[in-house]
């Protein structure tokens, strides 16, 4: 009898214990809703750490050979070599460029983008004209920046500015366009003028998605500098690994990727960061 009770109470617990597993994982998985910050990091971690199984189940079982793609091991000890040699160099002027280019991009691009969001006739004039250039691929201009420019610094940078500009001005109008039109009307009720309105309803509103739209935008300026450092370059992580596709070093060019994605990540947590810390009411 007593062991039958003893049986009853471990099936209870038992019960218990999945259905607050089955309750926790509804409650986590809810359209929206925020995650604590310790499990978001765990999950993140847990992502790379999946990405690295994967990579050395590939590699190290044979199943993808060493000519294309590397193992991490022999990744990494490449990464030591082009380290201990420099690469550091490549590095810094690659970031360089990227946050030149970018900066003055963006400086052209927010009062603009803020002046096409807000007035419909400044809209109807400059709108049309950078959709039309949005659709022009940076890389395509290469060719014509050498021949006008040179294969100096400035060409690169003109790169990352054409590529950035037009993106960066859309991508501003809409997150001006999308403040809630009941905000602005509240605010001419109350007396606002439109001066006060732009500068002390829709921009505050808007800022949040702003800064998020320049930390998308900074993710795609770093693909149109590797395209303008594979051409007419002899420096930089886009130079490094063409120079490694030229002496199959497979395991060097892993490494400029690599390198690109960590520079990356850390970049986009940092604005990540900056954003929630600017604006912590809006999340």
């Amino acid at each position: 009898m007593t062991d039958s009770k003893t049986q009853n109470i471990d099936n209870e617990k038992r019960n218990l214990y999945v259905s607050s597993k089955k309750s926790s994982l509804k409650k986590i998985f809810i359209p929206q809703k925020n995650i604590s910050r310790r499990l978001s990091l765990t999950l993140g971690v847990t992502a790379f750490i999946v990405i690295l199984l994967i990579w050395s189940w590939l590699t190290y079982g044979k199943i993808v050979g060493s000519m294309f793609v590397p193992t991490p091991s022999s990744t990494f000890s490449a990464m030591l070599t082009m380290f201990s040699s420099g690469f550091w160099s490549d590095i810094s002027i690659t970031v360089y460029r990227v946050m030149v280019g970018f900066i003055i991009a963006l400086i052209i691009a927010l009062p603009l983008g803020i002046l096409i969001g807000a007035y419909k006739p400044i809209a109807a004039f400059f709108e049309p004209v950078f959709s039309f250039i949005r659709y022009m691929p940076a890389s395509a201009f290469i060719p014509l920046f050498i021949f006008w420019i040179g294969i100096g610094e400035s060409e690169k940078i003109a790169v990352i500015i054409l590529g950035s500009l037009p993106q960066l001005v859309l991508m501003i109008a809409n997150d001006i366009r999308n403040v809630d039109k009941s905000l602005v009307e509240v605010s001419y009720t109350l007396g606002a003028n439109t001066f006060n309105v732009l500068w002390k309803v829709i921009l505050p509103k808007s800022l949040p998605d702003v800064m998020n739209t320049i930390r998308i935008v900074l993710g795609w300026a770093w693909t149109y500098v590797v395209v303008a450092e594979l051409v007419g370059a002899s420096s930089g992580i886009g130079f490094g690994i063409l120079q490694a596709e030229r002496t199959f070093q497979i395991d060097r060019i892993f490494v400029g990727i690599l390198i690109l994605g960590f520079i990356g990540l850390i970049v986009d947590s940092f604005l990540t960061f900056l954003n929630k810390m600017l604006f912590s009411w809006n999340f």
